[in-house]
């Protein structure tokens, strides 16, 4: 008969095999400190020849954990999110831990859907990736599991934030554009998306400190179309500011493939930078300027945070702060001459 064919191992299969207990291999499969080496290595070596496999749903029950992540991505065509995904992944297989996927397409009703059904589940606990969701509904949530927020400011007795620190990124932006020759900046902002708020106030005040002219704000958000939209309301006005830092990447590629139709040459008519130092943004057609948020870093320390909440850990009072740095790239140049 075929392998698949015949039923498959048991734990009372291997014990036999071993000459040792059912409750002896038990142990072993839940790698228990209290079995000597020479019979855990009797059971191993019983369970490989038999082709055993610990049944995982039956072991997760007996420890009362699912043994499964929940993770909310708000956008799988943003690439901030492949990176931040791709921390998370590599650090719950270090620990072991399933990830269970969900993504919200950038809508409050599709997150709290999401954020449902992985409660349905009985996850371990939840990352919600730049969530849109009120505070309010996310703490609520946290109160059946741990949740993680990262890029957002969201914190409760059994929630924790991991954000990049926008005070250092955007005075890294003015820093650089001050030592090309600029004196002002247009920021063309993330709208609803998370962390655009803070982004916001970070780049107006760290343009102050260093005696730019008043940043001009642009509504905008976290995407290509927003970018597309904010370089033509530009492409309107009598004059083009000298230097754009937009929300992000895919905000700053749209106004790139806009300028370039109209005929605009960057960075020799406009220096541009973006946010996130996506995996597009280092394309050679592309080869923008932009902040690196170290964006597995950020899945990695949302891992970390969620483990410290299964071993007890006591409650945040602050958000764990990731450190930017700049990428400069060909999109930065000293300003047009005038004239």
């Amino acid at each position: 008969m075929s392998r698949a064919g015949r039923e498959l191992p048991t734990m009372e299969d291997v014990a036999a095999r071993a000459g040792v207990s059912r409750a002896l291999v038990s142990l072993v499969m839940r790698d228990s400190p209290k079995v000597s080496l020479d019979r855990r290595q009797r059971v191993l070596d019983a369970a490989q020849a038999l082709g055993y496999r610990p049944n995982a749903l039956a072991r997760d029950l007996a420890s009362r954990r699912s043994g499964t992540v929940g993770v909310l991505l708000n956008d799988l065509h943003n690439p901030f999110f492949a990176g931040i995904y791709d921390g998370l992944e590599l650090a719950a297989a270090e620990l072991g831990l399933r990830l269970v996927l969900t993504v919200s397409r950038q809508r409050d009703a599709g997150e709290q859907a999401a954020i449902d059904t992985m409660l349905e589940q009985r996850v371990d606990g939840m990352i919600l990736a730049s969530p849109r969701l009120d505070a309010e509904h996310i703490i609520a949530a946290s109160l059946n599991t741990p949740v993680v927020v990262v890029g957002r400011d969201v914190l409760g007795d059994n929630c924790d934030s991991v954000m990049t620190d926008e005070v250092v990124g955007a005075n890294l932006v003015i820093a650089h554009l001050r030592a090309l020759g600029h004196t002002a900046v247009t920021h063309v902002d993330g709208g609803r998306g998370a962390g655009a708020h803070d982004r916001r106030l970070a780049i107006g005040e760290a343009g102050a400190q260093a005696g730019f002219d008043p940043v001009e704000i642009i509504p905008g958000d976290f995407t290509e179309a927003a970018g597309v939209a904010a370089a033509r309301h530009l492409l309107d006005r009598p004059a083009l500011p000298t230097a754009v830092f937009a929300a992000n990447d895919l905000a700053a590629i749209g106004m790139m493939a806009t300028f370039d139709d109209a005929g605009v040459r960057i960075p020799q008519d406009v220096s541009l930078i973006g946010f996130d130092n996506s995996s597009v943004a280092g394309l050679r057609h592309v080869d923008l300027t932009t902040v690196d948020q170290a964006c597995p870093e950020m899945g990695r320390v949302a891992m970390a945070c969620l483990r410290r909440r299964f071993e007890g850990a006591p409650a945040a009072r602050a958000a764990l702060l990731t450190t930017p740095r700049l990428v400069a790239r060909r999109t930065t140049a000293p300003p047009r001459a005038e004239g």
